[in-house]
């Protein structure tokens, strides 16, 4: 008898091994351990369980003769149970009688119907000296079995599984740095021949490109911060064709677009007859997005009803559409971007603290186009490029027209630049764009010189309270400087008030007050307010 266990022992090593050698799949490998251990040895209910960094806690990574269920409840404390006990202790341990044994907790609940005497046998696994989890089997009682063989045996199948872990670290290490590289190169091939990339050369938006090659090659969920208008779909849409995802839908949605009752519709899907005008069943956008990346912009749009089916999807990647009890599994990145501060918008209850924690795995921040002047000479030139070849039209900036665009403040940034490069080569009759020309087609002032600067004070003295008509052939710095005293008294001279007024950031109110030297007209606007 005792010679046969050893045959049977010696042949299930060999099968480990061989599992483990062929396997580069985690979970398979060790579904495949502990497949030989129940198979050939009689090992029930084996599990594999795994200290998680990010909880502190052990959990259930692989198990054989467990249900789902029943491993997703195998979660333990340091000082939980019979496995905390071997972990912490980091010595084997063996219950005759689980019955008998109140460290015994049976938190898989998978030895509730359970019949005869069971004993269990748990030992560490370890890797340079440290426990990093606990292998643990049922074994029914037999007086023909040595448990101290037994033991030394599942303590040699740990071993093999602790070597296996750490194999599988560096693999997976190595792998990461090989996708990251490879997404680096892809991304260079991509700037030669004129594909997607970012024009810009500035420190900020080279830490942007490196954060962008880093992430793509992952499955992590990315966050894109920053201004309207900064570009933050051109990255999303750089993110999806560096990862394994390129080649697979690029689904793009704007969650400040659509009406609130029609955006769960849109997203979700529905069946036939959801709702009045629902006369076929149509797919959402999630599912469209299947085996591919999803970019949901401006996400703080997103109402708070559909914001806990959206934590479904990225924990669960499940959904129901409207109308429908079937769940429907999808497999997508969820790409985000937001101009608003989330973190503020959870303080005010107006966005869930656990989806915020969610989406904000891996933020990117894109700079303002004010932010980073030095890129601007390059995107001129990149747009101006581009309407080359759509217009078959070369034009040229004059020394002047140039030197105000680099100090124009863009406060619609890279999308306003487009847009006024097109219409500038659209417009003008010449190969050299000058100042002049340009400046009509500026939404805000161009640059002034000092002597050009009217003093705000005497600007605000002269205003009639009764507002007459704004001057028919007042200049543009003119016009913008009575359009901001006008939106600062309307709003009792508070500037962020006049700001959002206006359309502007409180930023770009800030930046336009100091030029026009307007601290002292506010300072005069107050004092009369007080004096009411």
């Amino acid at each position: 008898m005792r010679s046969r266990i050893h045959i049977l022992k010696f042949s299930a090593l060999l099968a480990i091994c061989e599992t483990m050698e062929r396997a580069l799949d985690l979970e398979a490998a060790l579904d495949g351990v502990l497949c030989m251990l129940s198979e050939k040895l009689s090992m029930q209910r084996a599990t594999v369980t795994l200290y998680d960094p990010e909880i502190q806690q052990l959990t259930i990574n692989a198990s054989y003769g467990l249900t789902l269920e029943e491993k997703q409840r195998g979660v333990y404390r340091l000082d939980e149970g019979v496995t905390g006990k071997i972990f912490r202790s980091n010595e084997p341990f063996y219950v005759p009688d689980i019955s008998k044994e109140p460290l015994f907790l049976d938190k898989t609940g998978a030895r509730k119907l359970q019949r005869g005497m069971t004993s269990f046998i748990g030992v560490p696994i370890v890797l340079q000296g440290d426990p990093i989890g606990v292998l643990n089997v049922d074994r029914f009682f037999d007086d023909h079995v040595s448990i101290e063989e037994d033991i030394d045996f599942l303590k040699i199948v740990a071993t093999l599984i602790g070597q296996f872990l750490s194999l599988n670290k560096k693999v997976m290490e190595r792998e990461a740095v090989f996708k990251r590289e490879n997404a680096s190169l892809r991304y260079q091939i991509s700037q030669q021949n004129k594909g997607l990339y970012i024009v810009g050369k500035s420190s900020a938006m080279m830490e942007v490109q490196r954060q962008i090659e880093r992430v793509a090659p992952t499955r992590a969920t990315v966050l894109l911060l920053g201004e309207s208008g900064v570009g933050k779909t051109l990255i999303a849409r750089i993110i999806h064709e560096l990862s394994d995802r390129d080649g697979h839908p690029f689904v793009k949605i704007n969650c400040a677009s659509i009406p609130e009752n029609l955006l769960e519709a849109e997203l979700f899907g529905y069946e036939k007859g959801a709702f009045t005008g629902a006369t076929s069943s149509r797919q959402g956008r999630f599912e469209e997005a299947d085996c591919g990346t999803i970019f949901l912009d401006e996400i703080g749009e997103l109402p708070l009803n559909l914001q806990a089916k959206l934590l479904r999807v990225l924990q669960e990647k499940e959904l129901e559409r409207l109308g429908s009890n079937k769940t429907r599994t999808v497999d997508i990145r969820i790409i985000t971007a937001t101009n608003k501060d989330l973190g503020k918008l959870v303080e005010q209850n107006e966005f869930r603290l656990d989806l915020y924690y969610r989406l904000n795995i891996f933020p990117v921040v894109i700079p303002a186009l004010c932010e980073r002047r030095e890129d601007i000479t390059g995107l001129l030139n990149h747009f101006l490029q581009k309407a080359a070849q759509n217009y078959g039209r070369t034009v040229t900036f004059t020394a002047g027209a140039l030197d105000a665009l680099i100090q124009y403040e863009w406060p619609g940034n890279v999308r306003e630049m487009e847009n006024l490069i097109e219409r500038l080569v659209i417009m003008s009759d010449s190969e050299y764009i000058s100042l002049e020309f340009i400046a009509p087609y500026l939404e805000s002032i161009t640059p002034m010189h000092e002597h050009e600067v009217v003093d705000g004070t005497a600007c605000l003295l002269a205003l009639d309270k009764n507002k007459p008509m704004r001057p028919q052939h007042a200049s543009l710095q003119d016009l913008e400087k009575n359009e901001i005293l006008y939106a600062l008294e309307d709003n009792d001279w508070i500037q962020y008030k006049a700001a959002e007024s206006l359309g502007l950031t409180a930023r770009q109110m800030g930046y336009r007050v100091k030029r026009y030297r307007l601290e002292e007209a506010i300072a005069i606007g107050r004092a009369r307010l007080r004096k009411r």
